[in-house]
Formats: structure tokens, sequence, C-alpha cells
């Protein structure tokens, strides 16, 4: 086998090229890092597994460019239909919200991962990137300066050489078992799930089905869209062997719901599940990380954990593009300090959505605002001190909400159009603050700030709770990095010093 050294250190390797990897290559290319993203399969990911898409992370797309196809793939979730011996009783899943000015998706959409890792896989490529399938990293060594990798794949052993290392290849993750971090929690090895895509015929497409059983045994099948395909979802006794081939499932699946209609064709995919319920102790040891499954795995109810790995990185992409460019290290610490936290608080909603399913729970099968993850907040954090201004309705940390302008033509603009790309928004209202924006640095290297000054609001005023002069620093990641509603440039200062390289220069607008 040949062995290769790579004398040239990139700056950022990424193990795993699922839905959390190539969202943080994507976002590092995007800011100039360079990047390699490999994964150990053959192929990219065949199943639907993961298939909920949150509202905050069609944000996220949105920001990446992804959103018109991810929203062209999916479509909004079926209603149910439980099954009761001959009536199947209607129940609505997600209560259909309108969208508003302040909150442009606000409906979770239903698409397979198989295509959300396509899409987000092309539009890597679109940026000059290429996942390298068919690597496996074995091994890695690291300095106070760099991180050497050792890769297998069919060309021999290579051995990479990068600034940062980030594990995101799942929650059998190499990285985090060599970093020695535990993964607390539990596996239940007793409550097993089949998951099967397939063609199937004898049951409509118009809602996701659910036929309950005994002793928490269920069979659900949901329709996956723009396809012929349902995923079914069986859950299995604890001492019953698993079925294989269309043949064998389908006989389960007509005992479990005595529909002798029903037929499996065209396996396209299948797996057992096991619910693990993790969390790694820490999310970084030195100039390794761990992000999405490799860092968090959580039961399937809720759609939590691919939306969590996703924001995981969406987290650190921005942060490692500063560091890089020449900002404090210490602002890699607050990846973990502001991520570990959510993670806990998901693996505690998905947990307990999972354990009242079985029980057909009506609070189980609803979605709401908690699984939406627009809530969520880094307040108290290291960069969200509790001591910032605030409005009436925002604290630092917080989302910062869409708001429709009126544009210097007066046709409509919205908020989150300043937000898209790679850069900080500097938000002024009011003539002081406007004016202590005008004259607020801003470095030449690292992500540049574009300057937003808003004269006639009012649809802003009210979505950030706005009454007077304001003044707000939004973080590459739609967050809000800093408020000033009085002390407008030394504090913005201040705050924009922990997040930015030391050398300023006039931003770009």
């Amino acid at each position: 086998m040949n062995d290769l050294e790579n004398s040239r250190t990139i700056d950022v390797l990424i193990a795993g090229a699922g839905p959390t990897g190539t969202t943080l290559a994507i976002d590092l290319m995007r800011r100039g890092v360079t990047v390699r993203i490999i994964d150990k399969a053959p192929h990219s990911f065949e199943g639907s597994r993961a298939k909920g898409i949150q509202p905050r992370t069609l944000e996220v797309f949105d920001d990446l460019g992804t959103i018109d196809d991810i929203l062209a793939g999916s479509s909004d979730y079926p209603r149910l239909g439980i099954h009761l011996g001959p009536v199947a009783a209607p129940w609505r899943m997600f209560r259909n919200r309108e969208r508003t000015t302040d909150v442009p998706h606000p409906n979770t959409r239903l698409i397979p991962q198989y295509r959300t890792d396509s899409v987000l896989h092309d539009r890597l490529e679109q940026l000059g990137g290429r996942v390298e399938y068919g690597q496996e990293l074995v091994e890695f060594v690291q300095d106070s300066t760099s991180v050497t990798a050792t890769v297998i794949g069919d060309g021999g052993t290579e051995r990479i050489t990068a600034r940062y290392l980030v594990g995101a290849e799942g929650g059998s993750s190499a990285v985090r078992s060599q970093l020695g971090l535990s993964f607390l929690g539990t596996t239940d090895e007793q409550d097993r799930m089949l998951i099967v895509d397939a063609v199937t015929t004898g049951v409509s497409r118009d809602r996701w089905h659910i036929w309950p059983g005994v002793k928490g045994r269920f069979a659900g099948a949901c329709p996956l869209p723009h396809s012929d395909l349902f995923q079914w979802m069986i859950r299995l006794a604890p001492d019953e062997d698993p079925p294989e081939g269309a043949e064998a499932i389908t006989r389960r699946i007509q005992a479990h719901t005595r529909n002798r209609n029903i037929e499996l064709h065209d396996i396209r995919w299948r797996s057992v599940f096991r619910p693990n319920i993790r969390l790694a102790e820490a999310y970084r040891r030195g100039r390794v990380f761990l992000a999405g499954d490799a860092a968090h795995v959580h039961t399937p109810a809720g759609a939590q954990g691919l939306n969590t790995g996703i924001q995981d990185a969406y987290n650190l992409g921005w942060k490692l593009g500063q560091v890089l460019a020449g900002a404090d290290a210490r602002l890699l610490d607050s990846y973990e300090a502001e991520r570990l936290p959510i993670a806990a608080g998901v693996l505690g909603l998905s947990t307990q959505k999972y354990e009242g399913i079985a029980k057909l729970d009506p609070s189980s099968l609803r979605r709401g605002k908690d699984e939406q993850q627009l809530s969520l907040t880094y307040y108290g954090g290291p960069l969200a001190p509790t001591d910032c201004d605030r409005t009436a309705t925002l604290q630092v940390g917080d989302r910062a909400p869409d708001a429709e302008l009126l544009g210097t033509d007066g046709a409509p603009e919205h908020l989150f159009d300043s937000f898209r790309g790679p850069h900080f928004t500097l938000v002024a209202h009011g003539p002081n603050a406007a004016a202590a924006g005008e004259e607020l640095d801003w470095p030449a290297t690292g992500a540049p700030l574009r300057r937003v000054v808003v004269d006639a609001g009012e649809d802003f005023c009210r979505s950030y709770g706005i009454k007077g002069d304001t003044l707000l620093l939004i973080r590459p990641d739609g967050y809000i990095g800093h408020i000033a509603t009085r002390n407008f440039l030394a504090s913005t200062q201040t705050a924009a010093r922990a997040m930015t390289p030391v050398a300023r220069q006039e931003s770009v607008r």
C-alpha cells in the first residue's frame, strides 16, 4: 500500500460528509478557507433516515444558497392517519402557519436525507469543493499548530496536515474515540426499529399512517415527497429477528396492520435502528472538534438530530474562519459553550417525544415551537453576557428575526437579504446609532461588515422591540452579537473585538 505524505497544510479537514460536515465545508469555503472533506463510505448516503427540516435550519439553508432546491425537493408534513381497527383517525402533527415578515419559513419540511445530502453536495461543488469518498480517517496526532491525520483509501495511506480537524462522522465517530471523550448516555438494545424505504402499494399517499400495537409496538408508513417511496418504521419485539427482503417485510407489515393489500416492492434502503441517547463530555480537545452525531445522538422523534448538527456546523464555521484570519483563538471556546447546552436540551425533548409515541400520547405526536428551533438562544454564554442592553423583545444571543424594510426606491426589502452571506451586519436605527455605526472601525481581514440604516421601519421596530435609537451587531450565523441603546460606539467596538481580528480598516459596504 502506498504511503503518501501531503506536504501542504490546509486550514480544515472534515471527517464525515453528511449534512453536518457538508454544511461546515460550504460555510468555510465561502469564507476562502481551504478545506478537505472525506467520508469512509464509498458513495453518498442512499436512505431517508432524518427527514424533517426545521424552520431555523431552512433559514440556514437560505443563507448558504440551497433553500430553493430544498423547498423544491420537499413538502409540508402530511396529516397522520392513526389506524384503530377499520377506522383511520386523522391527526395533524403540525399546525401549518402562515409566513410572517419575521419568520419567512414557518413550517417544518419533509425531505428524505438522501435528497438533502444531494442538494448540499451540489452546493459544495458549485463553490469548488468535492467530497472524497472511500477515505477513512484512522488516527491523528496534534501539536500546538496543526493536526496530522492518517487516512486510508483505495490509493493507499495518506497523511493530511490541517490547522484544525472536525469529526462529523456520526455516532460511531473515530475522532471522538481517539480523543478519549466519553459518550455519556444509553443505548437500549431491546428497543429496535426496522426502517425501510420501499415502493409500496395498497396504502394512500395523503397520510403518514400509524398502526398502534400491543406493548408499544407499532408500524408507520410516511410517504416521501416527489417519489413513489414510503419510509416504513416497524417497532420490533425484544426477541424478534428483523425480517429481510420484500416478501418477509410485507408479511410482517400485513400481520401487524391486518391489511392484505399492502405490498412492498423495490427496497431502496433498510436499517435496524436502536435509540441512542448520548452526549459527548466535550466538543473540543485542542485543535480537534466534534459536530453533529459525533457529539450528540438523539431518538428520531421531533426531527431534531440532523437540524441540531447543521446548526453546530453553522456556529463553528464562522468562528474557525475568524480565528484563521487572526481573531483570538479563545473565540473557539464559545463553540462548546454555546452548542453543548443546546444539544442537552434537545436530547431531553426528543427523548420525551419518543417515549410518548408508543403510548400514543397526543403531546408526543404534536409538533410545535420547541421543535422549530427558532427560540433557541445563546444568551448568558461567553459571547452574550447578561449585562448587555436589550430591546423590549430581544436580548443578545437571540436569533435575529427577519423584517420588511423599504428600499431606497420605495420597494419592500427584507432584512434577511442584508444578512445573507459570510459577513457581520450592523443595523442602526435612529440618528445617534447611525452616526456611531459610521464611525465603527472594522478589520480588513476576516468576515467583513455590512452596514444597514433603518430610517422608516415600522415592521422592523415591532419585530425587534425597538423604541428609540438602537445599534445591533448581527453575527454571521444570524444571532445577535450586541445590542446598544446607549454608549453605542464604545460598547459595540468592545463586543466586536471578541469576535474579530485585531487589525482594523474601513469596512466594505
